[in-house]
């Protein structure tokens, strides 16, 4: 792999190689052309319910679905992701956790799925915070069934996502995190100490901030500005101008700073589909023509149909965030909170060859995505 652009990280034009799926090089060019495209690393997105149709909570999704959803996000410039596994019965996530090992181990380019992000269904129970997962599934923490997830993913569960409301959180986020897990909170109706505890116990990540949570809250305290405050706390974002308010946005962005904020999607089976309805896991959803996902029949947000590279757009757009600060949140941030081995320090050698490159308008601050490669092998191209 061989290509030259201009580092969208440090602004520098670069000639770039790797050899057997690493940069093995990142060299100044002497003599920089009129023209030249962008290059950054490969977005990591740690939460995908679903993607172009295929249903990453299902145990039956045929793998050719999940391929092509693969495919599909590498147009978008993601190059390995977190495919998530929201609440269901204990049968149905074992189902689905062993579904998306078979398709990491036997897929043309089922690396590109880094590992497993369950969310739930150690949740609240209660409306609001519980979000579109199915309350008669919600359940307490409980290490025996964590430990069955991950004999079926064999050994790939990176990431849970659960509410330190329940007794016995901070036992179970200790035990996990000492397995290297990633211990996330959200879809919380936790109180200020018991997020404390959670943080002390090992918690790192906020699930979608500003999502999950009750209509109505107390003015002060409450749960977002508790979680807001915490700066043991990184938060992860989903950026579609839909599940949050600019001027949310804005603010929690200031409260987190740009190094401890991530860009998610939160996609699910409809993202990148036609208008209509679909399926998450034992839930019914469907996507509107505005691009929102909702139960079938019912107001409530069902994850999102968003792709990282608009994610980016909607960055600059609604947060005025600078293109090296949107690619920041979508690349370095996620690789380092989510702990993606060999993806934390940019366009390094050593660093795998995961690389997109990109045109980049400054005044409409949109990208297009050219080319992407994981593991130095071109996987994508327009």
């Amino acid at each position: 792999m061989k290509c030259c652009g201009i580092d969208a990280l440090t602004g520098e034009a670069v000639e770039l190689c790797a050899e057997a799926g690493v940069i093995t090089s990142v060299e100044p060019l002497l003599e920089r052309p009129a023209s030249l495209p962008w290059l950054a690393p490969g977005f990591i997105d740690l939460q995908v319910n679903g993607f172009a149709g295929a249903d990453y909570c299902s145990g039956e999704t045929p793998l050719e679905a999940i391929e092509a959803s693969l495919q599909a996000q590498f147009a978008c410039g993601t190059t390995r992701l977190l495919a998530t596994v929201i609440t269901g019965s204990p049968e149905g996530m074992l189902a689905a956790i062993r579904h998306l090992a078979r398709a990491r181990r036997e897929l043309p380019h089922g690396n590109a799925i880094a590992g497993i992000h369950v969310e739930g269904p150690f949740i609240s129970p209660e409306d609001g915070p519980r979000g579109a997962h199915p309350r008669e599934h919600v359940r307490p923490p409980d290490l025996d069934e964590y430990r069955r997830w991950q004999e079926a993913a064999e050994g790939t569960i990176r990431m849970v996502t659960l509410s330190p409301e329940w007794p016995g959180s901070a036992r179970f986020i200790e035990t996990i995190t000492g397995d290297g897990v990633v211990a996330a909170i959200g879809h919380l109706n936790a109180t200020p100490q018991q997020i404390e505890d959670a943080v002390r116990a090992g918690a790192r990540i906020s699930t979608h901030l500003g999502n999950g949570c009750h209509a109505v809250l107390p003015r002060h305290p409450n749960y977002l500005w508790h979680q807001l405050a915490e700066d043991r706390l990184a938060a992860s974002f989903i950026v579609d101008g839909i599940h949050l308010g600019a001027d949310f946005l804005r603010v929690a962005l200031r409260a987190k700073g740009v190094e401890r904020s991530v860009l998610i999607t939160d996609a699910v089976a409809p993202a990148g589909c036609p208008p209509g309805p679909y399926r998450l896991g034992e839930v019914d959803v469907e996507l509107h023509p505005e691009g929102k996902v909702t139960l079938r029949g019912l107001p409530r947000l069902a994850g999102s149909a968003l792709r990282m590279d608009r994610g980016v757009e909607n960055l600059m757009r609604i947060a005025g965030l600078s293109l090296q600060e949107a690619l920041t949140m979508a690349a370095r941030n996620p690789a380092r909170i989510g702990r993606i081995e060999h993806r934390q320090r940019g366009l390094q050698p050593g660093e795998r060859a995961d690389v997109i490159e990109f045109d980049f308008d400054p005044a409409a601050k949109s990208v297009r995505i050219r080319r992407t490669w994981l593991d130095g092998q071109a996987v994508w191209q327009c």
